[in-house]
């Protein structure tokens, strides 16, 4: 039974999981997509996706909180400067586990993380969505107007 373990400790003590999360976020930030594990890449998502949403509000206590868990100070200014605009007005998901096969030596299963929204090949073709549906029966009833204006325009000439 797995009751209460939330954390993959991906075979590692915990001062050196957190450093490997650590330096595969900041290179995740820096190259916008990294090949790993499949495990790995899980753990990474979870691992970088609330620091991603602490970039969306620039302020010293986040930039802080985020420097405590990534420990580089480019990869920081990256991540508020660049990254976090771009991910501005999306409100979660940004990041995206492709799987790869195999690895050649030891038949590891590999992934690609990536950030969603640096990925040309995906965003190119796909529209972008409208912002929000309305119902029709505020249109219906604005219509209605213009229609009789037009049978007493007609009546007029």
């Amino acid at each position: 039974m797995r009751h209460g373990k939330k954390v993959n400790h991906l075979g590692r003590k915990t001062a050196h999981r957190k450093a490997m999360l650590s330096n595969m976020a900041c290179s995740l930030i820096e190259h916008k997509r990294i090949n790993t594990t499949v495990a790995k890449a899980k753990a990474l998502k979870r691992f970088v996706e609330p620091i991603i949403t602490k970039s969306k509000t620039d302020t010293t206590h986040n930039r802080r909180l985020v420097f405590s868990s990534l420990r580089q100070k480019e990869a920081v200014t990256e991540l508020f400067r660049d990254v976090a605009t771009k991910i501005g007005d999306r409100p979660g998901g940004y990041t995206r586990i492709i799987k790869l096969g195999n690895r050649l030596g030891d038949n590891a299963d590999m992934a690609m993380i990536e950030l969603v929204d640096y990925n040309d090949i995906y965003n190119a073709d796909k529209p972008k969505k409208k912002s929000t549906r309305r119902s029709r029966r505020g249109k219906k009833a604005e219509t209605a107007p213009v229609v009789e204006n037009k049978a007493t325009k007609e009546e007029e000439e």
